[in-house]
C-alpha cells in the first residue's frame, strides 16, 4: 500500500481535505478520492476525517492508497477529434477534462477507452495494458494534439524523437499580466515541490533540465496571448515556467495566484501544432489543432 504525507501551509489554509488531495494527485478522480476518505483510508492528524473537512495550518495529511488490482480497460464509443490517421498514428484533438490514460478512479471515459474503440485495439503496447499506444501525454484541462501509435514500430520511433528532443510542439496559453519582451527562453530544471506536493517547480537541486520558448502573439490591458514552444517535456513544463517569470496561465488553479474572472475548467492552455518524422514514410508530418470555443471566445472578450 503506496502511502502520501504532507503538511498543510499557510497558502492551503481552509481548503477542503478531498479538493486539496485531487489538486495533489492530479491522476486521481475526484470520487476515487472522496471514495477512499469515507472508508477510512484518509487521516488529517491521525484522526479519519470527512471529505467537506477545512484544512487549517499544520494539519498533518496521511493517504493511504490502496493497492490497484490492475483492471481490464474496456473499448467505449466515444466521439473522437481525428486530425490525422494512417496504418500507424492517430493524432487527436483531446478536449478539455478527458483524463489521457486510465488510474484508479478514471476507469472509463478516458481517451485510451476511446482509442481501444476508434481502432478495434489495434494499438502499441509497449507502455502496459493501461497505456496502449500512447507515447506522451497532456493534462485534464488542457486540450489539443497528441498522438497515439498503432504498433510497436511506430511507437519506439517516435518515442525515440521525444527523447532526443526533435519532436515539434507549440502551444497557445493566455497568462496574467502584460509580458514585455516579444520573445524569450525560459530555462530552468523542474521537480515536485519540496513544499507543496500538489505543485512542481523550478527546483535546482533535484529537478530535471526543462526548456520552454515562448513568443508574445497579442498583448491585452492585464493578459498575454502567447505561444510555447517545448525542448523538453517535463511535468506541467508550461505552467510551472511562465509562473516563475511572474506570468501564471489564466485559469490554473495549482499554480495561479490570482482569481479569474472569467468561469473556466482549468488552464487556458492547447496543444495547437505537433510534428515529427513519420515512423514509416520517413517524412515530415505537421498537425495544427484548431481553438477550442472557449479559447476563441476569451480572445474575443478580454481587453
Amino acid at each position: 500500500m503506496e502511502q502520501f504525507t504532507y503538511q498543510i501551509g499557510i497558502e492551503e489554509d481552509d481548503e477542503r481535505l478531498d479538493k486539496w488531495i485531487s489538486g495533489a494527485l492530479e491522476e486521481l478522480s475526484r470520487s476515487y478520492i472522496q471514495k477512499c476518505i469515507k472508508d477510512g483510508q484518509v487521516f488529517v492528524n491521525d484522526k479519519p476525517q470527512k471529505a467537506s473537512y477545512r484544512l487549517k495550518v499544520d494539519d498533518e495529511i496521511l493517504f493511504q492508497i490502496p493497492e490497484a488490482l490492475e483492471p481490464s480497460v474496456c473499448a467505449e464509443d466515444i466521439p473522437l477529434s481525428v486530425l490525422y490517421e494512417d496504418d500507424d498514428v492517430l493524432i487527436v484533438d483531446k478536449p478539455k477534462g478527458m483524463v489521457v490514460h486510465p488510474a484508479p478512479g478514471h476507469y472509463s471515459g478516458t481517451l485510451v477507452n476511446a482509442v481501444l474503440y476508434h481502432c478495434k485495439g489495434q494499438l502499441s503496447g509497449i507502455n502496459g495494458v493501461l497505456r496502449p499506444g500512447i507515447v506522451h501525454r497532456i493534462d485534464r484541462d488542457t486540450t489539443g494534439s497528441l498522438v497515439v501509435c498503432k504498433n510497436d514500430r511506430a511507437h519506439r520511433a517516435i518515442a525515440e524523437q521525444l527523447k532526443n528532443h526533435s519532436l515539434t510542439r507549440s502551444y497557445r496559453a493566455i497568462v496574467h499580466g502584460v509580458v514585455k519582451e516579444d520573445e524569450g527562453t525560459v530555462c530552468a530544471p523542474i521537480g515536485r515541490d519540496e513544499k507543496d506536493r500538489r505543485r512542481m517547480a523550478v527546483n535546482e537541486r533535484n529537478g530535471k533540465p526543462a526548456v520552454t520558448h515562448y513568443k508574445v502573439l497579442n498583448r491585452f490591458r492585464e493578459y498575454t496571448y502567447i505561444e510555447c514552444r517545448l525542448e523538453t517535456g517535463r511535468t506541467h513544463q508550461i505552467r510551472v515556467h511562465m509562473t516563475s517569470i511572474g506570468h501564471p496561465l489564466l485559469g490554473d488553479e495549482i499554480y495561479g495566484s490570482r482569481r479569474s474572472p472569467f468561469h473556466l475548467e482549468g488552464q487556458t492552455l492547447h496543444a495547437y501544432i505537433l510534428g515529427f518524422i513519420h515512423p514509416v514514410t520517413k517524412t515530415y508530418l505537421e498537425v495544427k489543432a484548431p481553438l477550442p470555443a472557449y479559447f476563441e471566445h476569451l480572445l474575443q472578450i478580454i481587453v
